[in-house]
Parts: C-alpha cells; sequence; structure tokens
C-alpha cells in the first residue's frame, strides 16, 4: 500500500472514530445508551478500510426512545 493510500486511509478511519463519539455524545444526551455502538472491526481490516459503524441490537423501549428522539 503506498505512504497516500495509507495516510487516506488512517484518516478515513479516523473520521469514523470520531462519527462514533458524536453519535455516542448526541444519544447520551437524548438519554439513550447503545453499549455495542462501535467500528465494525471487518470493515476497517481490509487493505482499503470502508468503515462501518455497528449499532448493535436494542430493545424495543430503546427503539421507540431513539424514534421519540429523531422526531
Amino acid at each position: 500500500m503506498t505512504a497516500r493510500r495509507t495516510a487516506r486511509s488512517a484518516d478515513c478511519v479516523e473520521e469514523a472514530e470520531e462519527t462514533v463519539k458524536e453519535l455516542r455524545t448526541a444519544l447520551k444526551n437524548a438519554g439513550i445508551t447503545l453499549p455495542t455502538l462501535r467500528l465494525d472491526a471487518a470493515s476497517v481490516a481490509r487493505e482499503v478500510p470502508r468503515p462501518l459503524i455497528e449499532l448493535g441490537r436494542v430493545s424495543v423501549e430503546t427503539a421507540a426512545r431513539i424514534a421519540a428522539a429523531l422526531r
């Protein structure tokens, strides 16, 4: 992998990590916790990462609270 591609890949993963932090904070401010909120390890382990964010499974109550917060 070239140095340029490596730098872009690192930037891509850093941006995804920052997005996870922002989402976690926004959800916390709405009184919602998703304990499994994280980057999908397989999506960042590729030669050219394409990060996906895992939201995890939630209870019906949590899903309803997320829906209400989005409305």
